[in-house]
């Protein structure tokens, strides 16, 4: 039997006063079935249209070495498109503070009992890297390609509306982005900020119905992978590009951020780009 619970959102911790445990508990980590939001996508996890990953980050990651002396560093994930569960953000939080007072033998070990865990509860392989504080890692990069910001257009729908995404007579290679993707939390109506990244090859895309396409997801609940899949499942539907690539680049909150990408079969994955707001 599984440690691991899978439910619907309202059952987990996300939007309840928690306890933040200091000890080691991998019963904490939430999975969440991707199919549930998948179906009305007409998306079957058996035939997915689509490769990807959701990459996380974390800065809080904290442990005791084996004679009591904490050791701090930050934590890279890497949860494949195709694992047939998420797991829900709030209880990630809560499972990485659960080794705060943990004792660990070494940095390895470490590691091994993340990719165990969180591979466990995503029923597929997980990506882990550690890295040190004073690691060199990326500084704050910006999204290449055109970006949308600055189109004068009136916004009116602020609810997702596919019909809103237009092509011109034209075919296109380009890279587009916008500053502009807001959702909300599905449960508690937190707002998650996020940049967007659409590269395609095919019919040209109305830019300014693009930019309020992606507007239109201002008041949308709904989890950080679930519209990124809704996206590239729209621009596929609507504007049937040769090639496409759709990643989102959200917001940190609570020491954990998430850049979700999905692409069409045999798209390289996107270059790991950080952005200031991360």
């Amino acid at each position: 039997m599984s440690v691991f619970s899978s439910s619907e959102p309202v059952t987990s911790p996300l939007g309840k006063v928690s306890e933040y445990p200091d000890r080691y508990d991998p019963t904490l980590l939430f999975p969440i079935e991707r199919a549930g939001n998948r179906g009305p996508l007409g998306i079957e996890d058996s035939a997915l249209p689509f490769i990807g990953a959701d990459e996380w980050q974390a800065f809080e990651l904290s442990w005791l070495n084996a004679r009591g002396k904490p050791v701090v560093a930050i934590a890279r994930f890497s949860v494949p498109a195709h694992s047939p569960r998420l797991i829900e953000s709030k209880s990630w939080k809560l499972y990485l503070n659960s080794f705060n007072q943990t004792r660990f033998g070494s940095t390895v070990e470490v590691r091994e009992c993340l990719e165990r865990d969180l591979s466990h509860a995503a029923s597929e392989e997980v990506g882990v890297a550690l890295f040190g504080v004073d690691d060199a890692l990326m500084a704050p990069g910006a999204l290449p390609g055109v970006c949308l910001d600055e189109l004068d257009i009136e916004v009116a729908n602020y609810e997702p509306d596919a019909g809103l995404i237009r092509t011109v007579p034209d075919y296109a290679e380009e890279t587009l982005y916008s500053h502009l993707l807001k959702s909300n939390c599905p449960v508690t109506g937190q707002p998650d900020w996020g940049s967007v990244l659409i590269q395609y090859r095919g019919p040209a895309l109305d830019h300014e119905a693009l930019l309020a396409y992606l507007i239109s997801y201002r008041s949308k609940q709904e989890f950080h992978e679930h519209c990124v899949e809704s996206i590239f499942m729209d621009l596929m539907t609507h504007a049937a590009p040769e090639s496409l690539l759709v990643m989102a680049r959200y917001v940190r909150r609570g020491g954990l951020d998430i850049s979700p990408w999905r692409a069409t079969q045999g798209h390289p994955a996107p270059e790991l780009i950080r952005l200031v707001r991360q």
